[in-house]
């Protein structure tokens, strides 16, 4: 994944709320706009928006039941976050091993 890529991602995770709702969908499965407002300090209207903005970075999904709508997290777009991350925490281990051996070898 390219940083132009993953910046959507990261910017819809940096907020508390929304990553609360990524949590709470990662822990306790598909939720209802009803139960992920109960678990927030938030309005139904606040969710509503996390959700929103969650879906434009892909991370999560809704599907219509009925009156309501179901919600849940898109493992894929996760693991492309996790395997980002784990990409920039080896460019760095390699970084410092890199260091490390400049400063040793001194």
């Amino acid at each position: 994944m390219k940083p132009r890529q993953a910046a959507p991602l990261f910017a819809a995770l940096g907020d508390a709320t929304r990553l609360a709702i990524v949590r709470q969908l990662c822990d306790q499965g598909p939720r209802s706009i009803v139960q992920l407002t109960r678990a927030a300090q938030v309005s139904r209207q606040a969710v509503s928006k996390h959700l929103r903005a969650l879906q434009s970075a892909g991370l999560v999904r809704g599907e219509r039941l009925g009156r309501e709508c179901i919600w849940e997290i898109r493992q894929q777009r996760l693991g492309e976050a996790r395997r980002y991350l784990q990409e920039i925490s080896d460019h760095w281990d390699s970084a410092l091993r890199r260091l490390r051996a400049m400063l040793e070898s001194h």
